[in-house]
């Protein structure tokens, strides 16, 4: 049996006590008995404390456990762990196999109940600074993404990093990488459309050659990553509604969602935003600028979140109506079913649980399409295509009224829980409802402001319901799925539309 003398380093640095320091240290705390026992040395350079996976100290655990070792020196306490759950551990097993642990430097031993006591007491203190550093580390990330700082991750497509300062702090922010750029636009836009989904855009960019020009090869789950990522999207009034109506929280003043500049979201993995629960996330307005304009983003996000709901229901080809019609009476939604040569619609509460009595009357397949394809293009008509070609002062001062708009709602929510809160005080309740008449009024004018500039601007329209006369079946799907979010049929044939729009 030998004495074991273990260091650790976890970074070479000028302040740091070296390998070979601690070493000497450990011999010198040999006791006159203890040299004649066999010395042996195990150190671990570049391993960080908090947890055991270093191989010198794996090492010398296996040797404890032959039973070759009769006692343990280290330099200090915080060298051979700085977790007080593995300490314990550790000192279990020292114990279960006679092995006694000493530090040279806060002079105590294991071998006594006392030496044995201040171990577990510094080791507290240890874990202490540990979880303190974790903390600042984290606080740091923390005000870092606040202040719109950058804070590391995967670089995302589209941009490179260039160096900066911001807030008189050096960091990096992203720059647009033009043909990469140009191949981000050309995702969005194509995906925007209402008859083309992630598969067929896969299948679009392959067709034309549109290849990545950084990274593995387009797949549906790194084109859907993409295109719910707010980074793209130029932030603005109908961005920041957006996340607001999330839960998001949103840092940066309303003010500053001017439509040029992007947002970075925190929190959760981009793969992952499409969840519902938003609460725990945030957005920071970046300094950088965004590719892609809000309506087309917001777009995307209302297809991608569409398709989320609908699921596989849709990937039935029997009719451009599948997974929209529910069955009042059970709430399941409605199945085809084939009968010679017609198809016809049936609870599936009836064909699969058989908890459902169904719909009495027969309900065709040909005959519902038939009767939302008119329900659908009198509401297209409703709905014109807007102009394009809107000009920057227009969307500008679209935007900054869509602010206004907004900051007035804020504060007229404000004066709203400021009269809940007022108690019984006349005078104020006076005050504060003459607060909220002006605000009322100063939001019907920005609302009928917005009304005539989006009217100006959209002169020239298309007439979709035109367009939706002569659309196939996947484009009767994708348009059906953004119009409509459900269709309820009661048990004596009537149905009711309910409208996503």
């Amino acid at each position: 049996m030998y004495t074991a003398l273990y260091a650790r380093q976890s970074i070479d640095r000028d302040n740091s006590v070296s390998i070979e320091t601690q070493l000497e240290y450990c011999k010198g705390a040999l006791r006159p008995d203890e040299q004649q026992y066999g010395v042996r040395c195990f150190s671990d350079r570049g391993y960080s404390g908090k947890n055991t996976e270093r191989p010198d100290f794996q090492r010398l655990m296996k040797e404890v456990r032959r039973g070759r070792v009769r006692k343990i020196i280290v330099y200090k306490l915080d060298r051979i762990s700085r977790s007080i759950v593995d300490f314990v551990d550790m000192l279990r097993d020292f114990r279960r196999y006679n092995v006694s642990f000493s530090s040279s430097q806060e002079g105590f031993d294991t071998g006594s109940a006392y030496g044995e006591m201040i171990c577990k007491i510094l080791m507290v203190f240890a874990e202490f600074e540990r979880e303190s550093i974790v903390n600042r580390v984290r606080d740091a990330f923390e005000k870092r993404s606040d202040m719109g700082l950058y804070t590391g991750g995967r670089q995302v497509y589209g941009y490179r990093l260039c160096e900066t300062v911001i807030h008189g702090i050096k960091t990096k922010y992203l720059v647009p990488e033009e043909n990469e750029a140009e191949q981000v636009r050309y995702i969005f836009d194509a995906y925007s459309q209402p008859s083309v989904t992630l598969r067929t855009l896969q299948a679009e960019l392959l067709a034309n050659n549109i290849v990545p020009l950084r990274g593995a090869d387009w797949t549906t789950g790194k084109l859907g990553s993409m295109l719910r990522n707010p980074v793209y999207a130029r932030a603005d009034a109908d961005i920041y509604s957006y996340f607001e109506q999330k839960g998001t929280r949103i840092v940066g003043g309303l003010e500053s969602f001017s439509g040029r500049h992007n947002v970075q979201l925190y929190g959760r993995t981009v793969h992952d935003a499409s969840l519902d629960d938003w609460s725990d996330m945030k957005i920071v307005l970046l300094e950088s600028e965004g590719l892609v304009d809000s309506e087309t983003w917001l777009k995307c996000q209302h297809k991608l979140e569409q398709n989320r709901q609908i699921g596989n229901s849709l990937s039935n080809r029997t009719s451009w109506l599948s997974g929209k019609l529910v069955c009042s009476l059970c709430g399941h939604t409605m199945t085809t079913v084939r009968s010679g040569s017609r198809r016809y619609f049936m609870c599936s509460g009836r064909t699969n649980k058989k908890t459902c009595k169904g719909i009495k009357p027969t309900i065709y397949v040909s005959d519902m399409e038939d009767m939302m394809d008119g329900y659908i293009s009198e509401k297209l008509k409703n709905i014109r295509g807007k102009n394009k070609d809107r000009s920057a002062e227009d969307t500008a001062r679209l935007n900054e009224l869509k602010l206004k708009l907004k900051s007035a709602e804020q504060k007229l929510d404000s004066v709203a829980e400021a009269v809940m809160n007022s108690g019984a005080v006349s005078e104020l309740i006076s005050v504060l409802n003459e607060k909220a008449l002006k605000l009322t009024e100063e939001k019907r004018h920005y609302l009928s402001a917005i009304e005539v500039l989006e009217r100006a601007s959209s002169a020239e329209t298309t007439d979709l319901s035109k367009k939706w006369d002569k659309a196939a079946f996947a484009e009767k799907r994708s348009v059906c799925s953004i119009l409509v979010k459900a269709v309820s049929l009661y048990e004596n044939g009537d149905a009711e539309i309910i409208w996503n729009i």
